[in-house]
């Protein structure tokens, strides 16, 4: 637990506190309360090299340029670590440590990227103070030879021993606790440091660089060449994907005190006592600081297979919604990932290459792991099936979507998973019946398949007052449908179910309890509505069809996606949800809409079903004497509604 005094964050681990400051001189960067107007520091350099360029018709300002281009750069080799980093389904099983990375440490690496502007403008320092850097050649090989002699020779050491320092008892609570904060290593974690260690990291830069120039070996190639293969190796070290084979090091003994693994840095943001190195484990040799145990954990690490990952012990099968919410993953961009989806400008340049990537995973591409947290020993992740919302309306790709959903349903029985439980579009009634097909194919499952529409319905019924003694239903014959209206009659509730199939209309109110069945009231279209406050939406309801409720109504909704509000006058409520319990941990992405913490009914259910250690399936028809069993359940779990969590 954390408490913010002034100047001093006070953290309680166990029995022990510890007194981290937080107002020491340098700790804090210049440009901290800007926010992302801090980007507006890049712009005197564009503007000098367009003002050389064009105005002074000279290419004097080039250097301005290289620098713009150099921070881009790095900003890309930094982001494409990430995506591999977050790639769960390509490196689960070579993950240094298996644990998630939460929200707080997302939010504590938020500004990651200070360091570029503060290297950029180090940079122009440099540029203006020793103009003959301006007129450096493409490539001179003597360069690359001492821009290496100079690293190895003085840069590695001096990282070594600042860094030694760094965790000395006067300095680690002053400034080095805020890197170590982060837990998990991830490529962000690189550059989350305080101002003044990027400021020491600096002058570790600038000395092989800098250096090659000043003896006049200097070049383009070995400068840009230098900064990137040291942000690839700073990344590569905070991974914390082992991508090193051990068969390497064992063909190449020297090889491992020439260069670090993730595995190797991983032990030093473990245990903080060892492993100091930059890249080069030979100085923690002769420092007596390497942990002797790296090697056989890299080994151990490096040999995983398949056969050795965990199985999940529940399993959340979703899909993609839409192409725009297809780029809502921690593997393209993790910061936009922790926060609910939302069409953002920047995202519409690169809508043609997801839509094209949405195409392609059409022709060949397999449900994959997409996230993952625990929860009081379990482990619980999300699968996607490779398959856009527009999609299962297709006639012709039903077939398809089912065997991607009937493999997922059979590998989750092969490796011993316990619940798998189908989102949205996975579990339509016209595609599978609700799971029903897969139970009655594979009659001996031994994972329980669960729709969670019998939570859904709870959420959506707890949340409807208990004054309303009227409603509106729309998709009235869906499953959902269904037991929201028997369920309603049983309050006493007139429910106008939308439908214009009286044979379905009939079925379901002889359901229903012989003195509640004059409850349910059949209608044909919105107008006979148009008295009524309270509307549940079951089915896209188009902005005329909003039209004829009154002002003031609110729209209920369990349609996916979610209509549009069109209605300024009324009030729409989000889809059915629930928070997650406190002892959530690893959790770092958002599920589409939901906020941080929030999933949606379906989940829920599914992680009610596999807390409360239900045997039976949960597909089909939605039995309406459970809707209260499984409500009390959520809540028992630590689960909460929305309408009254904090």
């Amino acid at each position: 637990m954390k408490k913010q005094n002034e100047g001093v964050e006070v953290v309680e681990n166990g029995n022990d506190t510890l007194l981290r400051k937080t107002d020491a001189a340098l700790f804090a960067w210049p440009w901290k309360n800007l926010g992302n107007y801090k980007y507006l520091l890049y712009g005197p350099f564009l503007a000098k090299f367009i003002h050389s360029m064009y105005w002074k018709e000279s290419m004097e300002d080039i250097w301005c340029l290289h620098i713009l281009v150099l921070c881009a750069l790095r900003g890309l080799v930094h982001q494409l670590w990430s995506t591999y980093s977050n790639m769960l389904y390509l490196n689960r099983t070579r993950r240094v440590s298996q644990q998630g990375i939460d929200y707080e440490q997302i939010d504590h690496e938020w500004d990651w990227d200070n360091f570029l502007i503060l290297q950029a403008i180090v940079g122009s320092f440099v540029y203006l103070n020793f103009p003959s850097l301006v007129n450096l050649p493409l490539w001179d090989v003597r360069g690359l030879i001492s821009c290496l002699i100079l690293h190895m020779g003085i840069s590695e050491p001096l990282f070594y021993w600042m860094h030694r320092l760094l965790h000395s008892s006067h300095l680690f609570p002053l400034y080095h606790w805020h890197h170590h904060e982060s837990k998990i290593t991830h490529p962000f974690t690189a550059g989350h440091a305080t101002f003044l260690e990027h400021l020491l990291l600096c002058v570790v830069i600038g000395i092989p660089t800098l250096g090659t120039a000043f003896i006049g070996y200097g070049s383009i190639i070995v400068m840009y060449s230098y900064i990137l293969a040291f942000d690839f190796l700073r990344c590569l070290g905070h991974s914390n994907v082992e991508i090193i084979p051990h068969s390497l090091y064992q063909r190449v003994p020297l090889l491992r005190y020439v260069i670090y693994c993730p595995t190797y840095h991983s032990l030093h943001h473990q245990e903080m006592k060892t492993n100091f190195c930059l890249f080069m484990p030979l100085y923690d040799m002769l420092g007596n600081t390497l942990n002797t145990a790296s090697w056989s954990l890299h080994k151990e690490i490096s040999s995983r297979t398949s056969t050795d990952e965990r199985a999940p012990d529940f399993v959340f099968l979703a899909h993609i919604v839409d192409i725009m919410s297809s780029m809502h993953a921690p593997f393209l961009f993790r910061s936009f990932s922790s926060g609910p989806f939302s069409t953002r400008l920047f995202l519409l340049p690169m809508w043609p290459f997801a839509f094209v990537v949405v195409l392609a995973m059409w022709l060949k591409t397999k449900t994959f792991l997409f996230s993952f947290y625990n929860i009081r020993g379990r482990l619980n992740q999300t699968w996607i099936v490779p398959r856009a919302g527009f999609q299962y309306f297709l006639p012709f790709a039903a077939e398809g979507i089912n065997k991607l959903i009937e493999e997922a349903i059979l590998r989750a029985d092969r490796i011993g998973v316990k619940v798998i439980s189908l989102a949205a579009l996975n579990k339509n009634e016209s595609l599978n019946g609700g799971g029903t097909l897969f139970v009655n194919k594979h009659p001996n499952l031994r994972v329980r398949v669960v729709h969670g529409n019998t939570l859904t319905a709870a959420v959506i019924l707890n949340e409807i007052p208990r004054d309303v003694n009227e409603v509106f239903l729309t998709g009235a014959t869906s499953k959902l449908g269904r037991a929201i209206a028997l369920y309603l009659t049983r309050r006493r509730v007139r429910v106008l179910m939308l439908t214009k199939s009286t044979e379905r209309f009939m079925k379901i109110q002889r359901e229903a309890p012989v003195e509640c069945q004059k409850y349910l009231v059949q209608v044909t279209n919105c107008k006979e509505a148009k008295q009524c406050k309270t509307w549940i939406i079951g089915k896209w309801s188009t902005p005329r069809e909003q039209s004829w409720a009154p002002s003031g109504t609110h729209f209920y909704q369990f349609v996916v996606p979610p209509i549009i509000p069109f209605r300024r006058d009324c009030t729409y409520g989000k889809l059915a949800a629930m928070r997650l319990p406190k002892d959530v941990t690893g959790l770092g992405t958002c599920e589409y809409t939901m906020g941080r913490g929030i999933v949606h009914a379906c989940h829920a259910g599914g992680l009610v079903h596999l807390l409360e250690g239900w045997t039976h399936h949960e597909v089909g028809a939605i039995d309406v004497d459970q809707i209260d069993v499984v409500w009390e359940a959520a809540l028992k779990h630590g689960l909460k509604p929305l309408y009254n969590s904090p």
